[in-house]
């Protein structure tokens, strides 16, 4: 007898509970784990797949809700009741990130093309969405064009994850989804970030390409230009556009689109309005942007208030108000480097193509596609044609069945089973086994005459049919016909207008141009800078001579009047001169414009005084004077004090100071007047609180540096005061005779100012205005051409006419004015 073998195991391999225990070195270990599952990132949960577009969460959310029947012709269902499914069927991961992937694809500030139509709050850029026992859902009208063809065997199938269901390992998918809606995912050691596109651009790109496979980039760029985003916006720099259409990588710079206006009510302040947001980018993290540079880094000036007015009807509305004076524009410019209003987009077109990572750019994504469209579309058409083949098949069995139905009745009645039967209809009439079996399960009463004309119509049709079926599956030109006329169909139903604007050009080059580098950028063209009676500042537009001269003669002023004027240019400087006898320089270009409509000037366009320099208490803005070139050939700047002192300053301002004094006051005096000498030949007028007005030439002074104390203008008597001090022209006809204005706050009188003779400087002067019963001093008076009064609140008043007597009273006046001065002056 044959001796047994003995068997002998290595009992070291086992543990003392009996498992068998492996030996493996940890590096061995943990690096095929860790392979294991960079794989099963790479490919079940963080690429997208170049053909449909879809990481597979989101072809399974949409899989299961076609599966469900959750679609665009019934109602919405819970949101929890579709990520239940989804998870319980499909996706063994977590509820959250179900949902999530569920919710992008209903937010139409995400994508271009949502695929689900969500009801509820499914959250925005700044904030999450609802839970999902809150919201409803249901696929979109444009998902039925990812899942429509599942039925007719377009795309292979696949276990799920536990073996008991299957699952597409790709949706048909009737147009571009990848490019048009994007996509992003990080996986291990590489990521994706998609940026979308216009469905009808892309589109129309892809048909070139069917015709022209050969087509170049430049052209298909000619369809498709760059991105479109979901938010709209600016996207600048095309140049890097080519490069990620190209390469598939890129950096592209995206900014919110803004509309600048004036503030309604708000005295000429400027307002800028964000109506259109980048990709990704919420009102709010402006809002906490703009904020943290104002208050904290303090790198953001010129903001006076931060409103978001978003809503569904008007749709984004972001309002950031300016201070008064500051250029919109120069702010513009410091909100697109400070805040999220500008934002990078790193293009990186990594996808999934025959189960590998790739980086493709513009022309191989769509080639992809078309690839996948014609596999589909080959599919189906040969599932759509053996379908129709078969039932052919039955049809041909039943129409020779009715050219001898008697003799199958009595084949049939006489046969001693079903199989018997089919076996005599097989052999009788060469029909073949599905035709026979066909046959003895149709009704008789299908077998009439009536019945037979159908069938002979149907199979007239399905012939038809079928050989139309061939012709696509027979010719290639056929099939792509069919694909880009498919195509064509997609975009005339779901297509929509180009939401981005797109800035052509080097990305740096483009920046360049766009950041205003300060005033430099403001054509110095000639203005005026005016100051009002009742001290508000602004600038006249920069304007041609042909332009200005035609507004000298045309025009008039609403509210206010006018109290200085100083020639200027719009990129340069003015001098502002105080009650305190201090002088300061100031930009013109942050002064605000004077709206102008139809030749009238609103002076309540501009901005106080008080917010352009740093003023005492009791100190006001009483004059001005120009800098530069407007300055050359003037003996200086004429000024009057309250208490008769007059002095001429000479035109020697400080180059590094932009804040000096022009006359050295005495104790208890102001200025009350100050004007800019055009030549010197002007008459300087003094008025004085008891009604005395005295002119005398301005070559009766002489200049004097900043430190001089200036001389004797005008002698008052006790208790007496200067109301009044400027310098008049009486050689210019073109701005009109100049007249003098007298009030004491109860009547008014208007005189010309011819009608007073010329004294010596330091006289008294001639009487201007005859006090009646209880009138005391004059309270407001003014000289120069054509005058016009005011209200202290700048609403107009009418003055009197001209009265001759020099010496004469005044007329009462409705709300007499406050304030004087004279009608705009557009030279």
């Amino acid at each position: 007898m044959a001796r047994r073998k003995e068997n002998k195991v290595d009992l070291s391999s086992f543990d003392q509970a009996g498992a068998r225990v492996f030996d493996n070195p940890l590096v061995t270990e943990v690096s095929d784990s860790y392979l294991e599952y960079a794989f099963s990132v790479i490919h079940s949960r963080a690429l997208p797949d170049a053909r449909d577009g879809l990481k597979p969460v989101h072809r399974r959310i949409l899989w299961s809700m076609y599966e469900q029947g959750y679609r665009p012709d019934r109602g919405h269902v819970k949101s929890a009741r579709i990520v239940g499914d989804t998870m319980g069927k499909y996706h063994p991961h977590g509820d959250t990130a179900i949902y999530d992937a569920m919710v992008r694809l209903a937010q139409d500030f995400s994508l271009n093309v949502p695929l689900i139509d969500g009801h509820g709050n499914f959250g925005s850029p700044d904030d999450g969405p609802a839970a999902s026992r809150y919201t409803e859902a249901r696929m979109s009208r444009e998902a039925m064009l990812l899942v429509g063809e599942l039925g007719e065997d377009t795309v292979d199938v696949e276990p799920n994850y536990d073996g008991s269901l299957t699952q597409p390992t790709v949706l048909p998918a009737a147009f571009p989804n990848l490019l048009v809606n994007g996509a992003s995912g990080i996986a291990v050691g590489m990521a994706t970030n998609m940026i979308p596109h216009n469905l009808g651009e892309v589109v129309q790109a892809a048909r070139w390409l069917i015709n022209h496979p050969d087509a170049t980039l430049d052209k298909l760029m000619e369809f498709v230009p760059g991105p479109d985003l979901p938010t709209g916006g600016v996207l600048l720099g095309l140049d890097e556009v080519r490069r990620a259409y190209e390469t598939g990588r890129g950096v592209v710079r995206m900014r919110g689109k803004v509309e600048i206006g004036p503030i309604e009510g708000s005295r000429g302040r400027q307002a800028i309005t964000v109506v259109e947001l980048p990709y990704g980018v919420g009102a709010e993290k402006v809002i906490a942007a703009i904020t943290n540079e104002v208050t904290k880094t303090k790198r953001l000036t010129g903001i006076a208030d931060v409103k978001d007015l978003t809503d569904r009807e008007s749709g984004t509305r972001l309002v950031v108000e300016c201070k008064v004076g500051v250029n919109p524009q120069a702010l513009l410019a410091d909100l697109y480097r400070l805040t999220p209003l500008e934002q990078s987009f790193g293009v990186n077109n990594l996808v999934l193509d025959g189960g590998q990572p790739r980086t493709l750019g513009l022309k191989a994504l769509l080639e992809v596609f078309l690839a996948h469209r014609y596999e589909v579309v080959t599919r189906r058409t040969s599932y759509r044609r053996r379908k129709r083949q078969e039932r052919l098949h039955l049809v041909d069995g039943l129409l020779i069945a009715l050219l001898d139905i008697d003799e199958v009745v009595r084949l049939i009645r006489g046969s001693d089973d079903a199989q018997a039967a089919k076996d005599g209809l097989m052999s009788r009439f060469g029909l073949s086994d599905i035709q026979a079996t066909y046959i003895l399960d149709t009704p008789l009463r299908r077998l009439t005459k009536f019945d037979r004309i159908e069938l002979e119509t149907e199979q007239e049709r399905l012939r038809s049919e079928i050989a139309e079926l061939s012709k696509i599956l027979d010719d290639e030109r056929v099939l792509k016909k069919l694909v880009s006329d498919e195509l064509a169909a997609v975009v005339k139903q779901f297509g929509t207008e180009r939401r981005t604007t797109l800035v052509d050009g080097d990305l740096k080059e483009v920046l360049a141009a766009s950041a205003p580098a300060g005033p430099l950028e403001v054509a110095d063209d000639p203005c005026q800078v005016i100051l009002s009676a009742t001290g508000l500042v602004a600038r006249t537009a920069a304007e041609s001579e042909e332009s200005a001269e035609g507004r000298r003669r045309n025009g008039r002023v609403k509210h206010d009047t006018v109290r200085a004027i100083a020639h200027s240019t719009a990129r340069g400087r003015v001098l502002l001169l105080t009650s305190a006898g201090r002088a300061f320089k100031v930009d013109v270009l942050p002064l605000p414009v004077l709206p102008e409509q139809a030749g009238t000037v609103s002076l309540r366009g501009g901005m106080s005084a008080a917010e352009l320099v740093p003023l005492e208490a009791g100190e006001t803005v009483v004059g001005l004077a120009p800098l530069g070139g407007q300055a050359e050939g003037s003996p200086g700047l004429a000024l009057g004090t309250r208490q008769g002192v007059v002095k001429i300053c000479a035109p020697e301002w400080p180059v590094r100071s932009d804040e000096f004094e022009v006359i050295g006051l005495r104790d208890g005096d102001e200025v009350v007047g100050a004007t800019w000498l055009a030549d010197g030949t002007e008459s300087l007028t003094f008025v004085t609180s008891e009604a005395s007005l005295l002119r005398f030439p301005a070559g009766l002074v002489r200049p004097q540096g900043l430190k001089g104390g200036g001389m004797a203008g005008i002698n008052l008597p006790a208790g007496s005061r200067v109301a009044f001090f400027g310098a008049v022209r009486t050689d210019d006809p073109g701005h009109g005779e100049p007249m003098v204005v007298t009030s004491t706050g109860a009547t008014v009188k208007v005189t010309p100012f011819k009608a007073y003779p010329a004294k010596g400087r330091a006289t008294g002067g001639v009487r201007a205005h005859r006090f009646l019963k209880g009138e005391t001093d004059v309270a407001v008076a003014w000289v120069g051409p054509r005058p016009v009064g005011a209200t202290g609140t700048g609403d107009p008043v009418e003055l009197p006419a001209a009265d001759p007597r020099r010496d004469g009273s005044g007329f009462a006046v409705m709300l007499g004015p406050t304030v004087v001065g004279h009608l705009i002056e557009r030279d």
